[in-house]
């Protein structure tokens, strides 16, 4: 079921079984599985691939040719960056053992899930199953393969944290006594045990 406040082009290919909120556009070349949940005023682009059954919550952009595989779950407003790539196979192969080709019986799909307002960087991998944690980022062409904690900045093959961000997006500056503060909104955030949490959250 799909809003009738939904743009979709004719290039696209959109099950008829995919629910789309009001105000989402769906993009040329782009293609929406059964059963996959879109939420209102999302983005899908040029290309990219939403898999069955894949939830999406509200104001998510998803770049061009980015490949969400489910059973992925994305929050409100995550960005996926372009050609970025959510896996969902831990070991996979085209074989079993014997030679035969597998099906889809032969393996149980994992999931990536990323919480609100989290980032996925241009031609990022995230390695299923792992947790982004919200507002985090990873960095471009990063490979994440360990849960990413709240406001992490990640970065490299594998993915390390290398800073904090705030919800702005921009990295945290230190202010000294496990205190950390955005230069673009003079937000004050607190880190304790490796953990970010925005004070008065």
């Amino acid at each position: 079921m799909t809003h009738p406040d939904v743009r979709i082009v004719d290039s696209a290919d959109v099950a008829d079984a995919a629910t789309i909120g009001a105000g989402s556009s769906i993009w040329h070349l782009a293609q929406v599985r059964e059963d996959a949940q879109i939420g209102r005023n999302c983005i899908v682009g040029r290309g990219a691939y939403i898999g069955t059954g894949v939830v999406m919550g509200d104001n998510c952009k998803v770049q061009n040719y980015a490949l969400v595989y489910e059973p992925a779950v994305l929050g409100d407003g995550v960005f996926i960056g372009p050609a970025v790539v959510l896996t969902n196979d831990t070991y996979p192969r085209a074989v079993n053992p014997d030679g035969s080709l597998k099906s889809a019986h032969d393996w149980e799909p994992v999931g990536v899930t990323i919480e609100h307002g989290a980032s996925i960087g241009a031609r990022a991998t995230c390695v299923a199953p792992v947790t982004i944690g919200a507002w985090a980022t990873v960095a471009a062409g990063a490979v994440v393969v360990k849960d990413v904690p709240a406001f992490a900045l990640v970065a490299g093959v594998p993915a390390r944290r290398i800073g904090w961000v705030g919800e702005a997006g921009a990295p945290l500056t230190a202010a000294g006594d496990g205190w950390w503060v955005c230069p673009a909104t003079g937000a004050r955030y607190r880190e304790s045990d490796g953990l970010l949490t925005k004070e008065n959250a």
